[in-house]
């Protein structure tokens, strides 16, 4: 039974780590998830102060990327940080987007998760490809509000 709070069981969350460290082997971008169980502000706002919060700004190559999720108004945002949103197309999280939300609709948050955050590394491979002396510059630990 999941979690209700966060809708992820603990081996659920596990799961979704496991895809960022997955993801992670494609590319040197940083991902993260954060789940905030209710907010009132703007969804994007709101992820933009958790991507400050949680450092995601001080990557070296700025390519970090929130997956932000907030469970009680069911709203979702991806943020990637300004070294991606200078090399990608505008529509560049679009696909990845629709993928997490067709997910999220049917009930399967870790599975939306876990494949949004596959696709992201997939995608970012072609932008900001892995280095064998890549660092893990965040943790890959999904945060909560």
């Amino acid at each position: 039974m999941a979690n209700t709070e966060y809708h992820l069981s603990k081996e659920e969350e596990q799961a979704v780590v496991n895809a960022i460290k997955e993801a992670e082997l494609n590319t040197s971008g940083e991902i993260r998830v954060h789940i905030d169980p209710s907010s009132e502000k703007d969804t994007m706002d709101r992820a933009k102060e958790i991507f400050f919060e949680l450092k995601m700004n001080e990557t070296e190559a700025k390519n970090g990327v929130l997956f932000y999720l907030v469970v009680k108004e069911h709203r979702f945002a991806i943020l990637g940080d300004s070294g991606i949103d200078e090399v990608v197309p505008s529509d560049f999280w679009n696909t990845t987007k629709e993928l997490v939300i067709s997910e999220f609709k049917k009930g399967d948050f870790a599975t939306g998760l876990q494949l949004g955050i596959e696709e992201a590394g997939k995608r970012l491979r072609e932008f900001f490809p892995y280095q064998s002396d890549d660092v893990n510059e965040l943790p890959d630990e999904i945060s909560k509000g």
